[in-house]
């Protein structure tokens, strides 16, 4: 789907706050009472993303989703009746997602097409990575702009040098604002800034371990680089990413360089068909590894994949990362 190759890897959120319909003004205008109403409830709302820069007049109402944590935000938000399609999967939604996203339309078990997202008649298409808007598939933002329909792409996919975590409640917040639901917004991200400080507590004082994420790879070893939410989640779990100078969320790393930086705990994304278990069988039985501490130990933690990307699921998965960075210090 998404950010790279060879491997697959895989906010501004939806709904928009239930309209209070709107009367007939005196003067038989009603398209001037809807525009007041919109005002009223935060609109006109202008925002840049990734470059483009868009301005909001009322929430959008028909929304296409492409890529699970995007898809994820929009729920969250409560935002389920604006959704008109959705596309592309790593693995299952949460639990609490699922009633929500069984009444969303699948328009595409990737990416759909161009065609297919115009048949859901949209006037808003949320993208997870830059691939969601791959010209060469006919889905750039600026084909989907001449056809009347606004767009954005998760921050995570254009933003530089900034702390990923503030990407995210930006994100959310950007989401939210964008659908009529900034209450809602803040009130995520300010559950999701106490989750961190509960987990930043039970870690205080202890020692960073040592982590390389083995995302997938043979030849050369894919993995997590310095600039993406899956770096600081490391870092917020109790680890330091070994290839944290990797100047952006994911790269190619050589096996020389594993071998020579000694990771103490191998991270495993888990999605797709190469299962964790292959996953682990390739990493203990390559005889240039042996030496590595995590291949001596078999010290593996793992993570789906939809947990590391810039989405509502990270704060939990700082903490599920650290109860397998530091079982001790984080068991109840």
């Amino acid at each position: 789907m998404s950010r790279r190759t060879p491997a697959l890897i895989a906010a501004a959120v939806l709904l928009p706050l239930a309209l209070t319909a709107c009367s007939t003004p005196p003067d038989g205008d009603a398209a001037t009472g809807d525009k007041a109403a919109a005002k009223n409830e935060g609109f006109p709302y202008t925002v840049k993303n990734c470059g483009v820069t868009t301005t909001y007049q009322a929430p959008p109402k028909r929304v296409v989703t492409m890529n699970q944590h995007v898809t994820e935000i929009m729920l969250e938000l409560g935002l389920a009746k604006s959704l008109v399609g959705t596309a592309y999967l790593d693995d299952q939604v949460l639990p609490k997602y699922a009633k929500d996203y069984a009444s969303v339309p699948v328009i595409a078990k990737e990416y759909p097409s161009y065609e297919q997202v115009l048949a859901t008649d949209p006037d808003f298409v949320y993208g997870g990575y830059s691939s969601a808007f791959a010209a060469g598939d006919g889905r750039s933002r600026e084909a989907l702009k001449k056809s009347g329909i606004e767009t954005r792409l998760n921050a995570e996919s254009c933003t530089e040098g900034d702390q990923p975590m503030d990407t995210l409640y930006e994100e959310v917040r950007a989401v939210g604002r964008t659908f009529g639901v900034p209450d809602r917004a803040e009130a995520w991200i300010k559950q999701a800034k106490a989750d961190n400080a509960a987990t930043a507590k039970k870690l205080a004082g202890l020692k960073p371990v040592s982590v390389f994420v083995y995302d997938s790879g043979d030849k050369t070893a894919f993995t997590a680089g310095g600039e993406g939410i899956g770096n600081e989640l490391i870092e917020r779990a109790g680890g330091t990413n070994v290839f944290a100078d990797l100047d952006k969320p994911f790269g190619d790393a050589s096996w020389e360089n594993v071998v020579a930086r000694g990771p103490e705990a191998i991270v495993i994304y888990d999605y797709g068909s190469t299962t964790v278990e292959q996953k682990k069988k390739r990493l203990l039985t390559d005889p240039a590894l042996a030496d590595v501490p995590a291949i001596k130990n078999k010290r593996f933690a793992v993570m789906p994949l939809s947990d590391a990307v810039l989405g509502v699921r990270v704060p939990a998965a700082v903490d599920k990362l650290a109860a397998q960075l530091h079982p001790a210090a984080t068991t109840p």
